[in-house]
């Protein structure tokens, strides 16, 4: 009877498995490392788009009189036509990224040879959670229950449109709306909610490593203790934020145009998602702040200590002595001096997150973008084009 050997960095991967993977590649929409992706991103995307556009031409709601045709539904079209495909595809720049993020902690010497059992041991958990058929149950039993609920009670419009038809008992889904309902919408519910689910196990993995005596260097050039490179790992999540941006778009630019809404109306909503989404993504990170602080506070006294006592040496050796400037020049013992001087700065300047203020800034940049052309709606194109000359050139 052979044993399974224990998972290592290399087997890391919040992608490579659970049951949805699993129908994926028994389907040949996948392969074993995410090949097929252009078949994954068109069967999906067609599977929840194309029969909308079927049943609504058959129902004649492509175009009409209702408040909201199909064709004229941007929601619909920027959430199964843009966000759906960009999470689809962001599952492969996550299995890129981490996996080498994972692997980092090990290569420079962050995670001690003592505590690598203990590491593997935290791999080991993420892939169960990762593979867990109870958990992608319960995604697809909660978009069926709650999330049709929020969609019925919170995002469907209240008027006619292609997908349903108000009357006293409620909503009157039509043909078309049977299959958005039904299909689309849960389908793409569950796929959103599968990402928040490795969200939650990443961090649940990180949280774990940072139970670990971690060795952080107070004068690695990262500023960080040398895990720095979390902050970056935070693009992986990038895709997610794009298409989370996409939706708000969405929404915002049915409620702009055909429910006489104004861009300024939605102002609060955008900068408070957008700062929610970023808090998300970086705010789990400051679970390393602990280590990160203690490191500093070490590193600030022991390159302190050095400090005193190399000063009170090179005071002693080349002040005190009433040396000629002759024979100090070319000494190693000012560039030494100099070395230990940059060393404390940064130490000083040692940041108590593993991530950046330009971390953030990209983060919330990239959940924004989806937004940003709906300036169009308050602002003219020539007028927002003269501004931005005058702001670049003058």
């Amino acid at each position: 009877m052979s044993s399974k050997s224990p998972r290592g960095p290399t087997d890391f991967s919040l992608v490579l498995g659970g049951p949805l993977y699993q129908i994926f590649k028994r389907m040949h929409l996948s392969g074993s490392t995410l090949e097929l992706l252009t078949r994954r991103l068109l069967v999906i995307s067609l599977l929840a788009w194309l029969p909308l556009l079927v049943l609504s031409a058959i129902e004649r709601h492509l175009l009409g009189s209702q408040n909201l045709t199909f064709l004229h539904d941007i929601e619909s079209h920027a959430r199964f036509l843009i966000a759906l495909p960009i999470l689809i595809l962001g599952e492969l720049i996550v299995h890129r990224r981490l996996a080498s993020v994972v692997s980092r902690f090990a290569e420079c010497g962050v995670v001690m040879r003592g505590d690598g059992p203990k590491f593997n041991a935290a791999i080991e958990a993420a892939m169960r959670a990762r593979n867990s058929i109870w958990l992608e149950f319960a995604l697809l039993l909660f978009t069926y229950t709650v999330g049709q609920w929020i969609w019925r009670h919170q995002v469907a419009w209240g008027a006619a449109t292609w997908y349903a038809l108000p009357d006293r008992a409620g909503l009157h889904l039509t043909l078309a709306g049977d299959w958005y309902c039904f299909v689309s919408i849960p389908l793409f519910q569950f796929i959103l909610l599968r990402w928040y689910l490795r969200l939650f196990i990443w961090f649940q993995f990180l949280w774990r490593v940072s139970r670990l005596n971690l060795r952080l260097q107070p004068t690695h050039p990262d500023r960080a203790g040398g895990i720095g490179f979390l902050g970056g790992s935070s693009y992986a999540f990038a895709s997610l934020l794009f298409a989370q941006g996409t939706l708000l778009a969405g929404l915002i630019a049915s409620r702009i145009f055909y429910g006489g809404e104004s861009l300024m109306s939605f102002k609060v909503s955008i900068v408070g998602l957008v700062g929610f989404f970023v808090v998300v993504i970086l705010g789990p990170l400051t679970i390393f702040t602990p280590h990160l602080s203690r490191s500093k506070r070490r590193g600030l006294s022991e390159y302190g200590m050095l400090a005193t006592e190399y000063i009170a040496d090179f005071d002693e050796k080349w002040v005190r002595r009433g040396v000629k400037r002759q024979e100090i020049l070319g000494t190693p013992d000012i560039q030494s001096l100099s070395d230990l001087a940059t060393s404390y700065s940064v130490v000083s300047e040692m940041r108590l997150v593993p991530f950046t203020l330009h971390d953030a800034i990209q983060l919330a940049i990239t959940t924004m973008l989806p937004v940003l052309p709906l300036v169009l709606t308050i602002v003219p194109m020539a007028e927002l084009l003269d501004r931005l000359f005058k702001i670049l050139f003058t």
